[in-house]
C-alpha cells in the first residue's frame, strides 16, 4: 500500500508508516484537542520536507488567524504561499457549493496531493436539514475522492456526548476512509491527552490510546506508552 507520511512525531509509527494514500481521514476531537495543530503540521511538513502542496479550507477560523496562531510553532504559511506551495481558502458554509468549486479551482491550480477541511461540523450549523446535511458531507467527499488527494476532515465531538460517538453527526465517519480521534479528559486535577487510530481502512494499525502533546515544535505522539483515559 502507497502511504504519505504526515511527518508527525510518532503518528506514522501508528499508522503503520503513514496514511493510505488518497484516502479521506476523519480527525474528530472536543474542542481543545489541537486538531488544528495537528492539520497545520500535517500540510507544513508536506510542504517543507516532502515537496507536497497542499490546500487548507476553513470554514470558521479567519485564515489569516490560523497562519498567526501558527507562528507559534515557528511555521511561515506566508512564505509558503508565496512559494505557490500551500493555497488557504475561508469560506461561509452556506455557500457550500461555491466552496466545492473554489476548493477543486485551488487544487488543481498549485498541483496539491493534501488537503485540509476543518471543519465538517460548521456545516450542519447553516444545513438544518438532516437529508441535506448528509448530502453535503457525502458530495465533499466525492469531490475530494476524484481530485486524488490524501484529505484530513476535522469534526467536533461534543463534549458530554454519548461515548460512543466520535463525530458531532454520525456521517462523517461513514464516508471517510480512516479516522483518527483525540481525546483530552479530566480526571481530579491532571488533564490527559490520547490519540487513536479508531479504523485504518486496508492497513493494520495500533488499537490502543497513545499520549500526546502539543509543544514549542508543535503535535507529537508517544509511540510506546499508552494513555488512561476514560472514553
Amino acid at each position: 500500500m502507497d502511504r504519505i507520511a504526515t511527518g508527525i512525531p510518532g503518528l506514522d509509527k501508528l499508522l503503520g508508516g503513514g496514511l493510505p494514500r488518497n484516502q479521506l481521514v476523519l480527525l474528530t476531537g472536543t474542542s481543545g484537542t489541537g486538531k488544528t495543530t495537528l492539520s497545520c503540521q500535517y500540510i507544513y511538513t508536506g510542504a517543507t520536507q516532502f515537496n507536497e502542496n497542499a490546500v487548507y479550507l476553513s470554514f470558521e477560523e479567519p485564515a489569516d488567524t490560523i497562519k498567526e496562531n501558527m507562528k507559534l510553532f515557528g511555521w511561515d504559511f506566508a512564505r509558503l504561499e508565496k512559494a505557490g506551495k500551500v493555497v488557504f481558502i475561508r469560506y461561509d458554509p452556506y455557500k457550500i457549493e461555491d466552496a466545492f468549486n473554489t476548493l477543486e479551482t485551488a487544487i488543481r491550480e498549485i498541483g496539491a496531493t493534501r488537503v485540509i477541511v476543518d471543519s465538517v461540523s460548521a456545516l450542519g450549523l447553516y444545513i438544518r436539514d438532516e437529508a441535506d446535511l448528509r448530502k453535503a458531507i457525502f458530495d465533499l467527499s466525492i469531490s475530494l475522492r476524484r481530485l486524488n488527494v490524501t484529505a484530513i476532515l476535522t469534526s467536533e465531538i461534543v463534549q458530554g456526548g454519548k461515548a460512543q460517538n466520535i463525530s458531532r453527526y454520525g456521517i462523517e465517519e461513514f464516508v471517510t476512509d480512516s479516522v483518527v480521534v483525540l481525546y483530552y479528559e479530566r480526571a481530579h486535577s491532571v488533564f490527559s491527552r490520547g490519540l487513536q487510530v479508531w479504523k485504518l481502512r486496508g492497513s493494520t494499525h495500533s488499537t490502543s490510546i497513545h499520549p500526546y502533546k502539543i509543544g514549542s515544535s508543535g503535535f507529537s505522539v508517544n509511540p510506546r506508552d499508552e494513555a488512561f483515559i476514560r472514553h
